[in-house]
């Protein structure tokens, strides 16, 4: 049976929208780079950041280590990479 999923989830899911639309369009637009080179370095900024706020919470004991809230960063930003993509 499926689970619902997490409001908090949800937040962290809309965010990675917002940081692989930012990030793919800082990287091609901006820093003109190519569409491949742009999208492996959005993709990795975003893994670095969302697991590196995780880390942070783990480590410092400030806010709430959760592995699936990076997990749901990364699959927004993977979605807004890809849309930028398409719109490009």
């Amino acid at each position: 049976m499926l689970k619902r999923i997490a409001p908090d989830k949800w937040k962290h899911f809309f965010v990675g929208i917002l940081m692989g639309i930012f990030l793919e369009c800082f990287f091609v637009l901006l820093m003109g780079l190519s569409a491949t080179y742009g999208t492996i370095g959005a993709i990795g900024i975003s893994i670095a950041v969302s697991y590196g706020f995780e880390l942070f919470s783990l480590f410092t004991g400030r806010g709430h280590y959760e592995f699936l809230d990076a997990v749901a960063s990364v699959l927004g930003a993977l979605i807004g990479i890809g849309g930028t993509l398409a719109f490009m």
